[in-house]
């Protein structure tokens, strides 16, 4: 256990084994990459994906061990590694998909080892000679906690002993797999079996690692966006106590000299020490500030046309009212507890690395091309991520501590500072967001705008000057998320993006590009239903009416499914009961939905509560109501459920990274604030049951929350928020209490 670590990504993978790699030890059974049982009884399930807190150590064996009819308890984990034994596997973690993504095949293949080990037993018993009248045949043998039964006559067979015979089992094809009424482990609440050892600190994660002979770096990297080392004096760093090197990097997406030293405080010390001096380059007077007024003014340019239905011109010229909002979302910072770290330990003709990473099959093949080393000779092994949330799909300190550890000739563990991890990684990128909308005289909708002004993410390649002119080069990836697939019925539609370049490092971040749209786009359904006196929950009910399918390129959105959660959700929320006022704060209720690539449906209802001077929002209880498909682990969820709420709580009322003259400004929690304990509200979460394939969880329940607390904040001021972090000058004047008396 201690050196496993799980899964991560939904996608296609390939679960035979090449028949070189079958049967590599005389008396193990390995009918795919992600079994082994060998004759001493031990039963190995390898696991393909990332663990980074989204629980798939559990999740994945579970839907193995459910099908092989093994107890979980029983299994020994290791971690899968790129190289042939799971070539043709992808082992990226994204996207919400490391149960969703790989369900069905590691289901297949764990029935197909089970009926391998099944036919085994019957192939042993036929032989043996009794003066008993046997039934030969499947029927009569089932597979149970690690065991092939012959209920007829009583007798059994451990895996283990079954082990060299069932290797020689012709692989089914087709393997039946279990009715879920049958499940044992799927859809039941299931302890984090690597639980223990990560709450008493056994577990290791990738700054835990210690390899013989490995020495320690910290970097002093360039503060300027784009900027790079101009010289450097290394005399005073030399002169701390430990330090051994000073090397220049420039393999990462920043760069910087690095200090080595026998220990990771001698390192820090010595960068201190060290004197840099900077090119600042052309970003220099880079400001985050006057970048969102250059997205707001974007808006002015015609844009890539993302969905398009009915008439909008026609249909606003007409309208009897019309309504619109800009909405603005920052820059925001990853900040994972552990920071980026990777020991490399780079040979003559060999490389070895301990990283956490999200994508580990990137740094193998980045590898081979930095050192000219065939793929054989590269090994990576990753371990637990102290949090990824998309921070660690890219690999650029992989791509440092490997150039260091050449340069050294040494094994060395790079670790970035939290200022490091906070100033120089890749950011969410700001995005400003236009809605209209126009109604006719019975409150209805009868046109729908929405612009999204934004920047491509970086972090995967910007896309060239000939793709910029395809215009359905955006329309083909499905993006921007949320407003593309926009749930609602609207008789006439109309969605463009604007792509704004920015020299500001940009990737992936939890739920992408979710946040911003629906942040914007269920805000602005709140101001039309307040606009046109209807219920909020109501209104996006009747939207999502007739309840039909909504076919979006490659996506299926059952809007039946969606019309459920918010029918559950307006009853678990108590929503049709009003909140009172408490001595000295204001009280409110709003909420949000979403689908997240049409496999999970959510809908959230916050409610707050507002000091009377508008000194404080404190926001008290999130009701959170879903339909994911089959729940593999409902513990699970639960726990994904408050980890997501609880970062989109960090975005709503604190996050966020300022540029000034070409620096990010912020640098620790304590300028770069998440929630803390006694800010947290109370969560309750509600699963819908579901026997629809499982639709991934990790990300899908961050974009609700930022609509969802600012429609409540508004339900209990008056005034709309439309940038965030919700700061106190958002408010109203304490002194003006018209704006509440409009609002009641």
């Amino acid at each position: 256990m201690q050196s496993s670590a799980s899964a991560g990504a939904g996608l296609a993978i390939t679960f035979y084994l090449p028949e070189a790699a079958r049967g590599s030890e005389e008396k193990a059974f390995e009918p795919n990459a992600y079994i082994r049982i060998t004759s001493d009884n031990v039963v190995t399930l390898w696991v393909t994906r990332s663990e980074m807190g989204q629980g798939v150590r559990t999740n994945l064996p579970a839907a193995l061990a459910e099908e092989l009819e093994v107890d979980l308890d029983k299994i020994r984990l290791e971690q899968a590694m790129p190289g042939a034994r799971f070539k043709g596997i992808r082992l990226r973690t994204s996207g919400s998909g490391s149960s969703s993504g790989t369900f069905t095949e590691l289901r297949k293949a764990g029935a197909a080892a089970r009926e391998m080990l099944i036919a085994a037993a019957l192939e042993r018993w036929v032989r043996e000679p009794s003066t008993e009248k046997w039934v030969h045949d499947r029927s009569t043998c089932r597979a149970q906690h690690g065991t092939v039964r012959h209920w007829p006559s009583g007798r059994s067979l451990t895996y283990g002993e079954l082990a060299e015979a069932a290797a020689k089992q012709p692989i089914p094809t087709n393997p039946p797999l279990k009715n879920p009424s049958d499940f044992n482990l799927i859809g039941k609440p299931l302890r984090r079996l690597d639980a223990p050892r990560i709450v008493t600190g056994q577990a290791v994660y990738g700054i835990d690692v210690r390899v013989p002979g490995m020495l320690f770096a910290a970097m002093k990297r360039c503060p300027y966006l784009g900027g790079k080392v101009r010289s450097f004096d290394p005399k005073k760093a030399r002169a701390v106590s430990g330090v051994r090197h000073v090397v220049p990097i420039s393999k990462g997406i920043s760069t910087g000299v690095a200090v080595v030293a026998d220990n990771t405080w001698a390192a820090f010390k010595g960068c201190e020490a060290l004197n840099v001096e900077w090119e600042a380059g052309a970003n220099r007077d880079f400001d985050s500030d006057r970048f969102i007024a250059k997205l707001q003014s974007s808006f002015d340019q015609e844009g890539y046309p993302i969905r398009r239905g009915g008439d909008v011109s026609k249909a606003m010229a007409s309208a009897a009212k019309k309504l619109e909002a800009v909405y603005v979302y920052p820059f925001q910072a990853h900040a994972p507890l552990e920071t980026m770290n990777c020991v490399a330990d780079v040979r003559r003709d060999s490389c070895e690395v301990w990283v956490p990473t999200q994508t580990p099959e990137t740094a193998h093949q980045d590898i081979q091309k930095m050192l000219g080393l065939p793929p054989e000779a590269v090994k990576i092994h990753t371990t637990l991520l102290g949090g990824g949330f998309g921070r660690r799909l890219f690999v650029d300190y992989v791509h440092e501590a490997v150039e260091l550890s050449q340069a050294i000739r040494k094994p060395v563990q790079l670790v970035w500072t939290r200022t490091d991890d906070m100033r120089n990684g890749f950011f969410h990128p700001a995005s400003a967001e236009h809605l209209a909308a126009g109604l006719d005289t019975n409150g209805q909708i009868t046109a729908w705008l929405h612009k999204n002004a934004g920047s491509d993410l970086s972090m995967f390649g910007l896309p060239t000057e000939e793709e910029k002119k395809d215009l359905q080069m955006y329309v083909k990836g499905e993006s921007p998320w949320g407003s593309f697939d926009n749930p609602y019925n609207f008789p006439a539609m109309k969605v463009d993006y604007v792509p704004v370049d920015t020299p500001v490092p940009t990737g992936a971040w939890r739920a992408v590009e979710y946040p911003s749209t629906v942040f914007a786009r269920e805000s602005f359904i709140d101001e039309i239903a307040h606009a046109a006196g209807r219920d909020p929950v109501q209104l996006r009910i009747d939207l999502l009416q007739p309840g039909d399918v909504l076919a979006l390129g490659e996506q299926k959105i059952d809007r039946r499914r969606m019309i459920r959660v918010l029918e559950i959700m307006r009853e678990k929320s108590g929503w049709t009961k009003p909140l009172t006022d408490v001595a000295g704060r204001r009280r409110g209720r709003g909420m949000a939905l979403n689908i997240y690539h049409a496999g999970s449906y959510m809908a959230q209802a916050a409610e707050v509560s507002v000091a009377r001077d508008f000194s404080d929002i404190r926001v008290e209880r999130i009701v959170c109501v879903f339909d994911c498909g089959l729940p593999i682990n409902p513990a699970g969820l639960e726990g994904q459920v408050e980890s997501g709420i609880t970062w989109g709580l960090s975005a709503t009322l604190h996050g966020k990274i300022d540029f000034r003259n070409g620096m990010a400004q912020q640098g620790t929690y304590s300028d770069f604030r998440v929630m803390r304990m006694n800010e947290m509200p109370l969560v309750e979460t509600y699963i819908i049951p579901s026997n629809a394939r499982p639709g991934g969880f990790g990300e899908h329940p961050v974009p609700p929350v930022a609509p969802a607390v600012a429609n409540a904040v508004f339900a209990a001021t008056g005034k709309r928020i439309r940038r965030l972090p919700i700061r106190a000058d958002d408010l109203p004047d304490p002194g003006n209490e018209t704006m509440i008396k409009d609002k009641v």
